[in-house]
């Protein structure tokens, strides 16, 4: 059903989600990159990344063949869901740097993105009916078990209430954007690039009064490694990653989404390796190993689904 509102094909939207995690992950790396060659701080980087985001999705609508003018009703849906969503996102990236702020990277993560696939799953039950099942129950846990071993397997987490009181609070946006996501993918009829779009532009919006107050304007000896830097996580991490993300979570189940993109510290800690010299751990190793084989085993289990779904004989 899903399928057919939106137009999507469920496997496309899996891919999506996919290319959209790994994506997310790089957004870390890159933003260690920036902080190493300015001054720049969390709620500028979040700022000039969400108005990078609007720049650049704003630019490829313009370029796509023109579509007749929405009715006044229709926009007014558009307006809704993008303020909506936009709430979600600046509530999802500015609590979650907070977070980092206030109780460490490693806290602030396991927080966030553990809370996140239980709330998305205990709120896709009660608001959209959907069942997450046994395997996906185990799934669910394997993911999250891989996420606690692979970002605090280092050890020197500190924990701090206030911390993950905002934490659990970035959950909360999170999940509240990937429901209404998937919703309206149900409701059929979104239009996913001008929600996009409108999603950003209330985001950077919301995050502009943090982003003066702690100094738009970075100062660095290396403005034009920082520009680079600035424009690869505008488009990459931001403009790309969340295009394919709403895209992907409109005809994808919730829970499912939410594990797909716990790819994101995967992708971070590979990248960390990498890039940024960090020691590969046992606990890096299990940790992914554990968060890959439950991310592949639920996508599997979402396209049987499916399949089977297809295949039923139409009740009339």
């Amino acid at each position: 059903m899903s399928q057919a509102s939106s137009g999507l094909p469920l496997g496309r939207g899996l891919l999506y989600l996919i290319v959209a995690g790994a994506a997310w992950g790089t957004a870390g790396a890159a933003a260690s990159l920036v902080y190493r060659a300015s001054d720049m701080g969390p709620a500028a980087l979040s700022f000039w990344r969400c108005a990078a985001g609007v720049v650049l999705l704003l630019a490829v609508r313009l370029l796509r063949p023109r579509v007749r003018p929405a009715a006044p009703a229709r926009r007014r849906v558009v307006l809704l869901r993008a303020g909506a969503t936009g709430l979600g996102l600046a509530v999802f990236q500015t609590a979650y740097f907070a977070a980092v702020a206030a109780t460490g990277l490693a806290v602030a993560t396991v927080v966030t993105l553990g809370a996140g696939p239980v709330l998305i799953a205990l709120g896709a039950r009660l608001t959209l009916g959907e069942r997450l099942g046994r395997s996906g129950a185990a799934a669910v846990a394997g993911a999250l078990a891989g996420l606690a071993v692979l970002v605090l397997g280092s050890g020197g987490a500190t924990v701090r209430p206030w911390g993950v009181l905002l934490a659990l609070a970035s959950a909360a946006g999170y999940s509240g954007m990937t429901l209404l996501t998937r919703r309206w993918g149900r409701d059929g009829g979104s239009d996913h690039s001008a929600t996009t779009v409108g999603a950003f532009a209330v985001a950077t919006l919301c995050v502009l009064p943090l982003a003066a107050a702690e100094g738009l304007v970075p100062h660095t000896v290396e403005p034009v490694r920082l520009l680079w830097l600035l424009a690869y996580i505008g488009t990459v991490p931001t403009a790309l990653a969340y295009a394919l993300y709403f895209a992907g979570a409109a005809v994808v189940r919730s829970a499912t989404v939410s594990v797909i993109m716990l790819l994101e510290p995967v992708s971070a800690a590979v990248l960390a390796v990498v890039l940024l010299g960090e020691r590969l751990t046992a606990a890096t190793l299990v940790g992914t190993a554990l968060m890959l084989g439950s991310v592949g085993g639920l996508a599997v289990a979402e396209t049987r689904a499916s399949r089977t779904s297809e295949e039923e004989p139409a009740l009339v």
